[in-house]
């Protein structure tokens, strides 16, 4: 989504999570240290992605998807990377697995 006037990346991933997941802010934690920029084409104008990383409080939380969604799904690594179209999607996922392990 795009920032709205007032807010920041931050805020409006979560205003964004909200809006299209149903997820509230209240019901993440912020994984502290990660932060990843995508950069592509969108219909020949440059868009840049922000992505920081969460965790549900309570794995059993309802998702609840907004109009611009079909389907949503729990991938492990591999299947995930399968999933994904684009290579720097891939790469970004396989960081973030090393990211998250590294903490452990």
């Amino acid at each position: 989504g795009h920032v709205d006037p007032g807010e920041d990346d931050l805020q409006t991933a979560f205003r964004e999570t909200q809006e299209e997941a149903g997820l509230q802010a209240s019901q993440l934690t912020l994984i502290e240290g990660y932060k990843k920029e995508l950069h592509y084409p969108v219909r020949g104008k440059p868009k840049t992605v922000i992505y920081w990383l969460a965790e549900m409080k309570d794995c059993n939380t309802e998702i609840k998807l907004s109009e611009e969604h079909q389907a949503f799904q729990w991938l492990k690594l591999e299947d995930a990377c399968k999933f994904a179209e684009y290579e720097d999607m891939q790469a970004t996922l396989k960081e973030v697995h090393q990211f998250l392990c590294s903490k452990e």
